[in-house]
């Protein structure tokens, strides 16, 4: 199962679809089964744009000031064997695993996957057995103007999950600060992993098979 996802799409007023950044986002978007929103999509419409591609759920945001049915707090799902949360906000990331899953609104349930926005910063972990992943923003991505951003990406199956952020292009002007990486888990630990093209080596990993790719 290919899983796109999303964070941060916020929409100034004068743009009416993500589609008016380009192909790209809706290129992305046709090649998932499933778009997982971590928060702040700001418009109900960016929903109904995404949905076009492929069925939508959104951990609410603190800018989601409207009511939605594709829309909870918290989004729990199970994935082939793997157990995917969204949550919106886990500031500071850094924080042990099990403090980001108890203090968020997963209120300590426990996930394979955890996926959160908030930050508009891409960022992808492997941490006490917990795939991290923080897809960026399309659209306004390290609090930038607007321009092109990053999105995420998770590729599911029994045993096997790869994560991924995924860059979308360069605005003409505006430099895209999001960086490519992905990382392949089996079996509790990080089987392969790739930064800006290059692979990482097993032996770059920690004795348990963590990784930080920042």
């Amino acid at each position: 199962m290919r899983i796109g996802l999303l964070a941060d799409s916020h929409l100034p007023s004068l743009v009416r679809s993500l589609a008016e950044f380009g192909p790209e986002i809706g290129d992305f978007l046709s090649g998932v089964d499933l778009i997982l929103h971590a928060g702040d999509v700001t418009a109900p419409a960016v929903l109904d744009w995404c949905e076009q591609y492929a069925p939508i759920l959104v951990a609410r945001g603190n800018n989601d000031l409207f009511s939605d049915r594709r829309m909870e707090d918290r989004q729990l799902l199970e994935v082939d064997g793997w157990r995917i949360g969204l949550v919106h906000e886990l500031r500071p990331q850094s924080r042990p695993m099990e403090t980001l899953l108890a203090s968020s609104t997963l209120q300590g349930e426990r996930v394979d996957v955890l996926v959160a926005g908030d930050t508009h910063v891409d960022l992808l972990e492997f941490r006490s057995d917990v795939v991290l992943i923080n897809p960026g923003s399309p659209s306004l991505p390290h609090q930038k103007e607007m321009r092109l951003g990053t999105v995420g990406l998770l590729e599911i199956e029994p045993g096997r999950v790869h994560a991924e952020i995924v860059t979308l292009g360069e605005t003409p002007g505006s430099p895209n600060p999001g960086t490519p990486r992905h990382i392949e888990v089996g079996d509790g630990r990080v089987r392969s992993a790739s930064l800006r093209g290059d692979w990482v080596l097993p032996e770059d990993l920690t004795p348990h098979g963590e990784l930080q790719m920042r």
